[in-house]
């Protein structure tokens, strides 16, 4: 009881110390005996991550493994399911199985609200866990989180436009980049429109490819809190990049907003942008403006400063976790033994996300986009696993003041930099 009211912070965790306790003080499987045979299994997944097709051949399949059981499958929507999981992880009757997003993971693990699965990692086929992944599901070396699936970042280009520029292989160095965004300007830049490059200026995610190419971090573990790193030279030097991008490419792009406002793949759809940096799943917005551009549409990694296979890239995604509190532990892990199983993993892949317990990608890489992003999966990182992190995407994100502030230049990129670690500091810190 002492680490819960201590971990109880704030609102959302005051409310989960209040309403959690009651539950928490037996086994799991105290109110059901054998583990919950029987009865209904109830599972949360998010909506967009799992084909319909896949969910509904594996509910079939689990209940015909376990008679007697019904699964009770509920799709929930991202707007709001912050607080949703809040008051359901604090209740004494749970879901059994929930997808949480990867930085949201770390302040349930750090609340006592998910069940320890380290001694069955082994059973959900841990030994092919996508390793960039697999670290938002830790806590204080236990395992509370189980990789569902990843997305990464990649550069999205027209591949006709390329060819009339006269740029017969995608760039693998920063060099090459800046080399292939002044042919395209050379080529086509007689249209006032038309943007080599359309690089939001608070596109932070595309930013941490390019601190941690240049060897910088957001932050570094230190005692019981992070300590915010952005004013290092590494994240300076990928800053100064991010910089160089926007200025050489005369983006028209606001520079204080980030992709999704505007969607950038609407943008990218006009017909008047050769690259952008984002994810396959973007394609068929910008297809809903041109139809034909998805012929036209290549992608190829972020590149290196040094070239080679790319940049280290930001792996968005969710984690499969089970309650402390449910009353069906030992069904829910044989859910997600089966879920996270070669099958359902295959048909993951073949969805176009990155498997998160396969490293068979093969599925995947049948796609040209698909193929770039399972290969850059590979080199994939998360953000710092604060349990506070969450705050930070939610809140005033600092790194997406910082990007404002210094293309802007409203402030200097040591100013920027400083200010940032300062407001990071005040979130993660402690």
């Amino acid at each position: 009881m002492k680490r819960w009211l201590k971990l109880a912070a704030g609102a959302a965790a005051i409310t989960l110390a209040t309403a959690g306790c009651a539950g928490s003080g037996g086994s799991p499987d105290a109110a059901a005996p054998g583990g919950g045979q029987g009865g209904t299994l109830t599972v949360w997944l998010m909506t967009g991550s799992a084909p319909e097709s896949l969910t509904q051949e594996l509910n079939r399949e689990f209940e015909a493994a376990h008679p007697g059981v019904k699964v009770d499958y509920q799709v929930q929507q991202w707007n709001g399911i912050q607080q949703k999981l809040t008051t359901a992880l604090a209740g004494d009757t749970p879901p059994d199985v929930i997808e949480v997003g990867s930085t949201q993971t770390p302040a349930f693990e750090a609340q006592g609200v998910l069940q320890d699965l380290t001694g069955d990692v082994a059973n959900l086929n841990g030994a092919q866990w996508l390793a960039g992944l697999k670290a938002s599901g830790e806590y204080e070396g236990k395992t509370y989180g189980v990789p569902f699936y990843a997305a990464s970042r990649e550069v999205i280009y027209r591949k006709d436009m390329f060819e009339q520029a006269g740029i017969t292989k995608p760039p693998a160095s920063n060099q090459e980049w800046l080399d292939a965004i002044a042919r395209l300007k050379a080529k086509f830049g007689s249209d006032k429109d038309f943007q080599p490059l359309y690089l939001p200026g608070q596109n932070w995610y595309a930013l941490l490819s390019l601190i941690w190419d240049n060897g910088g971090e957001v932050a570094k573990s230190g005692g019981k809190g992070f300590k915010s790193t952005l004013d290092s030279p590494g994240s300076k030097a990928g800053l100064e990049f991010y910089k160089q991008l926007v200025d050489a490419s005369g983006t028209t792009a606001p520079k204080d907003n980030d992709e999704a406002n505007p969607q950038q793949a609407g943008i990218y759809g006009g017909g008047k942008v050769a690259m952008f940096i984002g994810t396959p799943s973007e394609l068929p917005t910008a297809a809903k403006t041109d139809p034909g551009i998805t012929a036209k549409t290549g992608a190829f990694p972020i590149p290196s400063r040094t070239g080679g296979a790319g940049a280290p890239v930001f792996l968005g995604g969710s984690n499969l976790v089970v309650p402390v509190n449910s009353k069906h532990i030992d069904l829910a892990k044989d859910y997600l033994k089966l879920l996270t199983g070669a099958k359902y993993m295959t048909q993951m892949a073949a969805a176009g996300t990155v498997p998160g317990t396969s490293t068979d990608v093969a599925a995947l890489a049948k796609d040209p986009l698909g193929a770039v992003m399972a290969q850059t999966s590979k080199n994939g990182r998360t953000v710092p696993a604060s349990p506070k992190w969450g705050e930070v995407e939610s809140g005033q994100n600092p790194i997406k003041d910082m990007l404002t502030a210094y293309l802007t230049g409203k402030k200097s990129l040591d100013q920027a930099t400083a200010d940032a670690n300062t407001a990071l500091d005040k979130i993660i810190g402690g």
